[in-house]
């Protein structure tokens, strides 16, 4: 497994604080293999070190709450140093807040791991007021996975990667079917265990139907509206409040992102429309059937999933006519994208180009598409996917 530097790197700075270290992001996607490079890194400078795996069931059965995980780490550490506390998967514990609140001032440094943004609750995070610190991982991006695939002898094409994503273990198994196997057993823990069970969702048939519409939907700008119509259409009727709450349980699982809409023309966001981005283009893809995959909305999903990866801030560009991907910002900087899996048909060039015609030379503007001839003008930079996915940053 490669080294994921990117995440470690502001992780490190908090090795010795007494702040809990929450590290989350949708399921499979590394973090067990990020707290494991931690502790190895830690075993050089002590060995005071606990480490508990709750998806281990034997595990979990042995320290159910909060009162027995206190217990447990105060008869195994050593008590005449700082004792390094990783939990993996922390949310199957029950009070788990609690002992996290408790361990923290017992001279422990904790890190917590899990995939759910229940991690970070209202209600844990008002326990806590300040005295913790958060980290997203994500699946690979292309630079990562090329290198994984690299160490396993294999060559991963940038088509491979539009269809099939960034789950790390995927690239491990040799054929098509059996990624696919893979990868839909993983979907259906993501659904069942992660969001489910855990939510107590009575309507199974619907949250399914409206999960799978969902993923199928990404780089689209959607509504509860545009949702609940579907639904009716489908002869399941959902109202606008339950949507809503279903939407909001597939962000807490790490599975979608959304991107607000800004217009320009009120100068606010539109909270009611929002451009829908799944966690890895591979929960599209496994739901296509007759292998017409969704190459130009999964190709403008990396493009969302890699400037997350760089660090910037995203909104959908909105004029009240016109609508540009991305605003892209980090510090003083800040970009107009158009991603576009190909500009070479004369029609994908105007519409792609052209959507910049009414923001004036002051602003950065770029295309990024999957062709293999840069078509940049004076006003606007064409980056090559190619070479975008082994970008550290916009030039």
């Amino acid at each position: 497994m490669i080294k994921r530097e990117k995440y470690i790197e502001p992780i490190r700075e908090f090795y010795d604080s007494d702040l809990i270290k929450v590290i989350t992001g949708i399921r499979r996607c590394g973090k067990s293999v990020i707290l494991k490079e931690i502790i190895e890194e830690i075993k050089e400078k002590s060995d005071n070190i606990i480490f508990l795996d709750f998806e281990d069931t034997a595990i979990l059965s042995a320290i159910p709450n909060e009162f027995a995980l206190i217990d447990y780490i105060k008869n195994n550490r050593k008590k005449s140093s700082l004792c390094y506390v990783f939990l993996d998967e922390i949310q199957r514990v029950d009070g788990w807040s609690g002992a996290c609140r408790t361990l923290r001032i017992r001279n422990c440094s904790v890190f917590i791991s899990g995939s759910n943004s229940k991690l970070l609750s209202r209600e844990f995070t008002k326990e806590l007021s300040g005295r913790y610190v958060s980290f997203q991982i994500h699946p690979f991006v292309y630079k990562e996975i090329k290198a994984y695939g690299e160490q396993l002898g294999k060559e991963i094409s940038l088509t491979d990667y539009i269809i099939w994503g960034g789950f790390p273990k995927r690239i491990e198994y040799a054929s098509e079917s059996a990624q696919r196997i893979y990868l839909n057993e993983l979907n259906e823990t993501i659904i069942i265990n992660d969001i489910i069970n855990r939510y107590k969702i009575r309507k199974t048939e619907i949250f399914k139907r409206l999960a799978n519409f969902i993923f199928l939907s990404n780089g689209r700008i959607l509504s509860a509206r545009s949702v609940e119509k579907y639904m009716k259409g489908a002869c399941l009727p959902c109202s606008i409040t339950t949507i809503t709450k279903y939407i909001g349980y597939l962000e807490e699982a790490f599975a979608i992102a959304t991107v607000k809409r800004f217009s320009t023309k009120s100068k606010r966001e539109l909270e009611y429309y929002l451009k829908v981005y799944n966690e890895d283009v591979a929960l599209n893809s496994i739901r296509i059937i007759n292998n017409r995959y969704d190459l130009t909305h999964n190709f403008e999903n990396l493009v969302h999933n890699e400037l997350i990866y760089m660090g910037y801030s995203l909104q959908v560009f909105f004029d009240g006519k016109n609508e540009i991907d991305f605003v892209a910002r980090k510090g003083n900087k800040q970009y107009y994208i158009q991603a576009a899996y190909s500009v070479v048909e004369e029609k994908a060039y105007e519409r792609e180009f052209g959507a910049f015609s009414k923001l004036d030379n002051s602003c950065q503007k770029i295309v990024i598409s999957n062709d293999e001839v840069d078509f940049s003008t004076s006003a606007v930079r064409h980056i090559l996917f190619r070479d975008f996915v082994l970008m550290e940053e916009l030039p």
